[in-house]
């Protein structure tokens, strides 16, 4: 990531960056009256280029904020590093007062806006990027909980960006150990092969593929933490749809199958760098969906690691049956107090709800009611669907406690599937398949991979933390 810093002394750069309301707002003295006549009517994330020419700066960009709330300041970051060169120096010149919401959105929008695939073609930006403010000590916990939440959401975009061609299995549980390893605190278990035993759902996954499963607990547990939150990812590293295979345009973006569960890593990972005291795991069960004559069929009856069944009917739908190795996992060995999983899961999530909003199941109204705000102050959008027992007779097999891929509301029935194995936690489903992927820059997403749900978890664990305090 490229560094901004904090400072009350503008220097000599060649452009500036004035966030700017519809009336011209915000703008200092100096550029106020022009950019008063050129912004009126901007909207959020828009961008306006003031030439200054013979004068320093040589021009100004200026960004609109919108009403002034954390999004507004999200978009007009974005926007703004967008519109310069990578090599470009910036100076952003903020406003008297201005609220440290505020700073945390404009700089997350400046990483988020800013970010390159690591391992891709396009440079990264070298420019320096400088936050002007009176008073920058007001501001130093804003910038840093905005870099914690945009590093988060960059290791999530590295991750699904990656091709499938290098991730396979071991080698995403590779990047997890090395990026756990520079956390104090955090400690990663992996299991693979005979350790697998139990995990028949991820066993019979995987069993197409050369690229064995492979399943990874990661743990972050300081000292007098008194809630236990449980996160799993889906993992699927690539998704072909097994025997059930998907049409050529179906499977050529499934390198973002996995989509679920870099979100869950870099939320871990970002509750040890901001020190939360809340207990987490993060529960990661990887595989790759292939064909082959190993492959598991439609028709299989496979154990799940609660001893419970299911009855295969659509190896596309393999997910849900990789998440319930997890979840039951989780219910029998860990036995937090609550258990949220993200998962690329269903296309019905994008049918019902767009590419922007994610699907969100819970029979816990508080819990849904917390996640909600987490996922709107993020600006990463979810919408609460029904958990209706009319169609539990769907769900029904002759020869399992259940087949995988019963008939009815697609999003609704993986989500009813799923409700068997979160034992007694309080537990939320998010399938967010449809707002894991861009395809086009959009305000703080960048075209690709959009690391949806790192920053709304690592929301949720900072109020869960406040909240102990408050309560210590």
């Amino acid at each position: 990531m490229f560094a901004i810093r904090l400072t009350d002394v503008a220097d000599d750069a060649s452009t500036w960056v004035v966030p700017v309301g519809p009336d011209g707002s915000h703008a200092p003295g100096e550029v106020g009256a022009e950019a008063a006549a050129l912004a009126a009517g901007i909207e959020p994330g828009q961008v306006m280029v003031l030439p200054r020419p013979l004068r320093r700066p040589s021009r100004v960009l200026l960004a609109g904020v919108g009403s002034g709330d954390e999004a507004g300041w999200r978009a007009a970051g974005a926007a703004a590093v967008r519109e310069a060169g990578d090599d470009e120096a910036l100076e952003v010149l903020t406003p008297q007062g201005l609220a440290p919401a505020a700073l945390r959105g404009l700089a997350e929008g400046l990483w988020l806006g800013g970010y390159r695939y690591r391992d891709g073609v396009l440079p990264v930006r070298s420019g320096e990027v400088r936050l002007i403010a009176d008073k920058p000590g007001v501001y130093a916990e804003s910038l840093t909980r905005a870099h914690v939440a945009a590093r988060a959401a960059w290791l999530a975009r590295d991750l699904t960006n990656t091709p499938s061609s290098l991730k396979n299995p071991e080698w995403f549980a590779d990047q997890v150990v090395a990026e756990a390893a520079s956390r104090a605190g955090v400690t990663v278990t992996v299991r693979a092969g005979d350790e697998l035993e139990r995990f028949g759902g991820l066993r019979a996954v995987g069993a197409g593929s050369v690229s064995p499963p492979v399943f990874v607990e990661i743990s972050w547990h300081p000292p007098g933490a008194t809630t236990h939150v449980v996160l799993v990812g889906k993992g699927i590293t690539f998704d072909t749809g097994g025997i059930s295979i998907k049409p050529r345009d179906g499977m050529k973006l499934m390198k973002k199958d996995m989509g679920g569960a870099a979100a869950v890593v870099a939320a871990i990972l970002g509750a040890a760098d901001l020190g939360l005291g809340v207990r987490v795991t993060a529960l990661v069960p990887l595989a790759e969906n292939a064909i082959s004559g190993s492959a598991f069929r439609p028709g299989d009856v496979i154990t799940h690691y609660d001893g419970s069944t299911s009855e295969n009917t659509n190896s596309d739908a393999e997910g849900r049956i990789v998440l319930a190795d997890a979840l039951g996992y989780a219910a029998e060995v860990l036995r937090p107090d609550l258990m949220i999983d993200l998962a690329t899961l269903t296309g019905a999530n994008a049918v019902a709800l767009g590419k922007r909003t994610a699907a969100l199941f819970s029979p816990d109204d508080e819990l849904a009611a917390a996640l909600t705000a987490a996922g709107a102050a993020a600006g990463e959008q979810m919408w609460r669907l029904p958990l209706t027992d009319d169609y539990n007779d769907n769900l029904r097999s002759d020869i399992a406690d259940r087949i995988s891929a019963p008939a009815g509301p697609g999003a609704v029935m993986a989500a009813l599937f799923l409700r068997d194995f979160f034992g007694e936690a309080r537990w939320a489903h998010l399938d967010m398949s449809a707002p894991s992927w861009s395809e086009a820059h959009d305000r703080e997403l960048t075209k690709g991979a959009t690391g949806w749900g790192a920053r709304t978890l690592l929301n949720y664990l900072s109020a869960l933390h406040s909240g102990q305090q408050a309560g210590a």
